[in-house]
């Protein structure tokens, strides 16, 4: 029996590469260059939205500049609860990527979950934080403390994962051990040793723990970083690792998809993956 739900993402290039302005603005920018899109989704039936990692900024990770340590809010905050304000308006719910600070001088890179009434339902903080070279994640973020929680909106159950938590399976599949039917994939990710991955690893999550992923990565190059582009191409893949939707690699757009929640059900009886794995034969997985 077909269980639809119309779903979205937003991609979107920076706002203003204007690395003298003050962070407030850029992020104002950032957050009224999505309002259109917001928009856009609502008058398409969209029922959950999915917004980029760390959606009202750049991506400021390629520096150790602290004056980024501004950009960080409490969630619920101030932007949380704009989102609620709109995910009631709309009856839509809403997967909100943004920079936390749970308290003085302790960050997360987090995404808030918001039901279609405007509830919030919690977060999920990045458990996996990368330090290479364009990418010096751990000196903005902490690793998350929250584990892999799903949260039940009013449309289906949504479990989210973000950027460089992809290239983990153990992570994606506590998701689905714990009910998602949805996993959102927030990232910002350049074009180089990675991009070949983009495509392999969520459609795999999504075979191996019999679910929907939708994966979203914002487009163009950020001044005055330029660490290189990123190339968009977000999209919704089913249970069977079929591609439903696909956005472009260079265009700020909204791409949209109906996910059959259905089609859980048939994948997971033909492929009985949860009946047939073996914790018990695991424990190398939970050693350092």
């Amino acid at each position: 029996m077909a269980q639809i739900v119309r779903c979205g993402l937003i991609q979107c290039a920076n706002a203003l590469n204007d690395e003298s302005a003050p962070v407030k603005k850029i992020q104002q920018a950032m957050l009224d260059k999505h309002m259109p899109f917001i928009e856009e989704a609502a008058k398409k039936g969209v029922q959950i939205l999915g917004l980029q990692e760390i959606f009202n900024g750049p991506y400021f990770c390629p520096s150790q500049d602290k004056r980024w340590y501004e950009a960080a809010e409490s969630i619920p905050g101030p932007t949380t609860e704009l989102f609620q304000a709109i995910a009631k308006k709309h009856g839509m719910a809403i997967v909100l990527p943004l920079y936390e600070q749970a308290m003085r001088g302790v960050f997360y890179n987090t995404a808030a979950v918001i039901d279609a009434d405007g509830k919030y339902l919690g977060k999920y903080r990045k458990q996996h934080i990368p330090q290479v070279a364009g990418f010096w994640e751990k000196y903005f973020f902490k690793p998350g403390n929250g584990g892999y929680p799903v949260f039940q909106t009013a449309f289906a159950k949504v479990g989210v994962y973000i950027c460089y938590d992809r290239h983990f399976p153990e992570g994606a599949r506590c998701l689905g051990l714990n009910g998602a039917e949805i996993v959102f994939n927030p990232s910002a990710t350049v074009a180089g040793v990675s991009q070949y991955l983009w495509k392999i690893e969520q459609p795999a999550h999504a075979v191996a723990n019999g679910y929907y992923v939708a994966a979203s990565n914002r487009v163009g190059t950020e001044a005055p970083w330029n660490i290189g582009k990123f190339y968009g191409t977000s999209y919704f893949v089913n249970p069977r690792g079929q591609f439903l939707a696909e956005a472009s690699e260079d265009k700020d757009e909204l791409v949209v998809a109906d996910l059959d929640l259905g089609l859980i059900d048939e994948v997971r009886q033909a492929w009985q993956f949860f009946r047939d794995r073996r914790p018990d034969a695991y424990k190398e997985l939970v050693e350092p």
